[in-house]
């Protein structure tokens, strides 16, 4: 079984926000431990056949990265100990590699004779993937558009790297933040209870104010958690920046006039209940000040453990009203990431940030969508 995504880091800098610890060791695609059940293999022959598999795939995985994104700069992270991924290998190799994968694949218990090789390594993909919680119908359309490009005799690596990257194309490029042209932006965040939509909204702040030293103030519209409220307060305390409880949607206005020489605002809402009908009337009273009087960004903040229908349901009750971007927490408490690439897909709203633990400010990071791949690819 795979570790969870997520490590504890003490309290302590807050100039370091730790962006990869939310995501793990994601140095290896891992695709071939899909191949690696060894009960079903059967004898000790077939499990050495699997192992050389793997290994190959982790080196091809880190040869892919290197050609499809060698052009493309790093993301920027929210920590300066961001860990960096690792390639190994060279890309003049691909051609020995793609021998030897070929080799070990060939060495496999057979299905059907007359069934491709091809044909049962993106299998194996298809099942990797339905194990990590990815719809069906999204693992489909995956496999049938490599299939379209698939031809007779086609190296396994060429396989592996179309799924990849379509896998990455699907997600897209994480959104970032950016200042608004006149006045603060503002930033309101969205979301159900208990998915840590204060925490999240902690880290963030710390890291623009402190990392990128740019003037913030807390807001929180959120006056039935008292414990909210007082933890948001505390946060603004410990950065020093300034903290207001917004009674009415009304007194948005005038905490904007305000502040209007900050940079950013970060605006807290109350965590009821999706099917709540008077809650949301007071949330789309909020942003339809918060529209009259700036630029704005808001963030559905879900969590990666709540189950799917629950996650389509509370999308579309807040897609009726709102535009958002997506925040995934608590990646530290599963094992399985398909709802993020089938919210993705459902809602068509990327996703800009994850987090995998509670430590403010360091478990946050920009979300990248090469290592969920990674892990979507990746045999629990």
């Amino acid at each position: 079984a795979s570790k969870p995504l997520g490590q504890a880091k003490p309290l302590g800098n807050a100039g370091t926000l730790g962006t990869a610890s939310a995501m793990g060791n994601a140095s290896a695609l891992g695709t071939a431990s899909a191949l690696g059940n060894a009960g079903a293999m059967g004898t000790a022959k077939s499990l050495e056949n699997t192992k050389a598999i793997e290994k190959k795939l982790d080196n091809l995985e880190n040869l892919l990265t290197n050609r499809l994104f060698q052009e493309q700069k790093e993301e920027t992270n929210l920590g300066k100990g961001t860990e960096k991924e690792s390639f190994n290998g060279s890309l003049g190799e691909d051609k020995k590699l793609a021998k030897s994968l070929e080799d070990a694949l060939e060495k496999l218990p057979e299905g059907e004779e007359e069934e491709k090789e091809q044909e049962r390594f993106l299998r194996l993909l298809y099942q990797t993937m339905l194990e990590n919680e990815v719809l069906e119908k999204y693992a489909n359309q995956i496999i049938e558009d490599t299939d379209k490009v698939q031809k007779s005799q086609v190296p396994f690596d060429y396989i592996l790297a179309n799924v990849y990257q379509k896998m990455i194309l699907k997600f897209g490029k994480a959104p970032t933040i950016t200042p608004a042209q006149k006045g603060p932006k503002v930033l309101v965040f969205l979301g159900p209870t208990g998915v840590g939509k204060t925490t999240t909204i902690a880290k963030l702040a710390s890291r623009y104010s402190l990392e990128e030293k740019k003037k913030v103030a807390l807001l929180t519209a959120d006056t039935y958690r008292i414990a909210a409220t007082e933890q948001l307060r505390t946060y603004a305390n410990i950065l020093e920046v300034p903290f207001r409880v917004l009674y009415t949607p009304e007194e948005f206005s005038k905490a904007y006039e305000d502040f209007s020489e900050y940079d950013y605002l970060f605006v807290d809402t109350t965590g009821h209940s999706h099917r709540n009908g008077e809650w949301l009337d007071k949330v789309k009273d909020l942003l339809t000040w918060v529209e009259e009087t700036g630029e704005y960004q808001t963030f559905l903040v879900l969590s990666a453990t709540t189950k799917y229908k629950d996650l389509q349901r509370i999308a579309e009750t807040y897609g009726s009203f709102s535009r958002f971007w997506l925040i995934f927490t608590k990646l530290d408490e599963t094992f399985t990431l398909g709802n993020l690439l089938n919210l993705r897909l459902d809602t068509d709203a990327p996703i800009a940030y994850v987090t995998g633990g509670q430590n403010v400010p360091e478990d946050i990071e920009v979300f990248n969508p090469q290592k969920t791949v990674k892990l979507l690819l990746k045999k629990n």
